[in-house]
């Protein structure tokens, strides 16, 4: 067993994880943030998108020994304390750029990344830079649309790294 530490959407976590453990496995299984989903265990999907330091990352593809010492933010981390949406999951509510909803957690999490690393985006640049993440009810353009929203909006909000005092 290995000691991983790191912060998860604000919070300091320790844990004990065998070396191959997954990080959407110490996420979902041992932190029981379920919120990240995994689909296709190859990073073919992007259902399982997280933000590690700020960039997306595939976390099906990453050892959660990987990730020790970093900043993961989850789906479950985006929201305000007060429960209010970030920017882009409410552009994804208000452009309905969601059907069944299972990719949605991963989409958003790379779309705040890309929002963030290219403020200014269009129709091509958003559908290149999230050719990573797949929605299975190819519901593309209303989330195209919802990114480019948030991006033309100047409210992408971004997500802070972890800071010692923060969440506390």
């Amino acid at each position: 067993m290995e000691s991983v530490k790191f912060a998860v959407n604000g919070t300091e976590r320790s844990l004990e994880v065998e070396p191959r453990t997954l990080l959407v496995h110490a996420l979902r299984d041992e932190l029981r943030l379920t919120g990240t989903n995994i689909g296709c265990d190859s990073s073919s999907c992007g259902a399982c998108t997280v933000l590690v330091d700020g960039q997306s990352a595939k976390s099906c593809t990453m050892f959660a020994v990987q990730a020790d010492g970093a900043d993961i933010t989850t789906i479950e981390g985006v929201a305000d304390a007060d429960g209010k949406m970030h920017p882009m999951q409410q552009a994804f509510h208000e452009h309905h750029a969601l059907q069944c909803g299972y990719c949605t957690p991963g989409m958003v999490m790379a779309a705040i990344s890309l929002v963030e690393e290219y403020p200014e985006l269009d129709d091509h640049s958003v559908r290149h830079g999230l050719e990573g993440n797949l929605c299975r009810c190819t519901g593309y353009q209303n989330i195209v649309n919802a990114v480019l929203a948030v991006a033309g909006s100047g409210s992408a909000t971004p997500i802070r790294p972890y800071q010692s005092g923060q969440g506390e």
